[in-house]
């Protein structure tokens, strides 16, 4: 976990972020898909020889194409065809076979359609349904979360506020749940592109480059009454933030990250405005690194726009505990 400091308009700020690039393919799909795989292993839906089917727009592709492969079993991974050539290059050489699914053949709620029908159709194969799968939120309530509380009291700090962009939903309603259950008065924000707000209209509305996040629908492990209110992020600022993030810090993050930072920020703000004292902290996940978004608007000049948060920021250190 890193503890940033910043500032804010001049005034000094600091946030915490998990830091997941650490993990066996790079991201902090790694939890999910091992969580999944050890339990589907014990209740016998996955069986030794089954072929591992999963739609995905890239990271948790990438996890199960790794660990299915590591234990043994032929994975299938369907993607929309817009997503990075990283990803793409990332799944293929591990060995596992990738799909391409057009927009005209329905983006990504075509890529579902096509894992389901496989697991419906085909014979041994295990589809782990991530998008509704409760092992999903499981993971990150027994893994993730716990980790933050632990890694909040090295630094003397209790958490007042998660934040975290809804891809599969897991994240965000895991991590939830563990520091609630140790801190009842946490809120707990999803986050999703101002660009294309799917979680406030409940299906696909426009379109965004935050790749992993914001999907065509809202998932079925999102339980928005539980959650507090939504957080909004500009695409492009969220490429200016991952930008600065390395440029400034040498924090090399994917695009989500940038937009978590952002968000982690706005609560931040939140915060201070409600009282005089400084806030307690703010959390959130720098979910990748940048190596598969070299080929994105990520490594381009992005335009600075009004009502951008990242022109607003000074971004000065961070320390960090393991």
């Amino acid at each position: 976990m890193v503890e940033i400091f910043y500032r804010c308009d001049g005034a000094p700020r600091r946030l915490y972020a998990k830091y997941e690039s650490r993990n066996m393919t790079g991201s902090i799909k790694d939890r999910m898909a091992c969580h999944i795989l050890a339990e589907a292993y014990l209740s016998g839906q996955l069986r030794a020889g089954d072929r591992i089917v999963e739609a995905s727009s890239g990271n948790t592709g990438i996890a199960f194409a790794a660990l299915g492969r590591a234990l043994g079993h032929p994975v299938r991974i369907y993607m929309p065809d817009w997503m990075s050539q990283e990803r793409r290059a990332l799944i293929s050489s591990l060995g596992a076979e990738l799909v391409d699914v057009s927009r005209e053949q329905g983006g990504f709620v075509g890529a579902v359609d096509q894992a389901r029908h496989a697991a419906l159709h085909e014979d041994r194969v295990f589809s782990p349904c991530q998008f509704e799968n409760a092992a999903n939120v499981r993971a990150h309530a027994s893994s993730t979360g716990p980790e933050i509380l632990l890694q909040l009291e090295a630094f003397g700090q209790h958490p007042s506020a998660f934040v975290a962009g809804v891809g599969t939903g897991g994240t965000v309603m895991g991590v939830g749940r563990a520091l609630r259950a140790a801190f009842p008065a946490v809120k707990v924000h999803p986050l999703e592109p101002a660009n294309s707000p799917t979680l406030r209209t409940g299906h696909k509305v426009g379109s965004h480059r935050i790749q992993g996040i914001s999907d065509d629908f809202v998932p079925a492990v999102v339980d928005l009454a539980w959650l507090d209110d939504i957080v909004d992020v500009w695409d492009g600022d969220a490429i200016l933030m991952a930008q600065s993030l390395a440029k400034r810090l040498g924090l090399a993050v994917g695009i989500s990250s940038g937009a978590n930072v952002i968000g982690a920020m706005q609560i931040v703000e939140r915060a201070r405005g409600a009282c005089d004292v400084p806030a307690a902290a703010v959390v959130t996940i720098l979910c990748d690194s940048n190596k598969k978004y070299l080929s994105t608007d990520l490594c381009r000049v992005e335009p600075v726009r009004d009502g951008y948060w990242t022109p607003r920021i000074e971004l000065e250190s961070f320390d960090a505990v393991p």
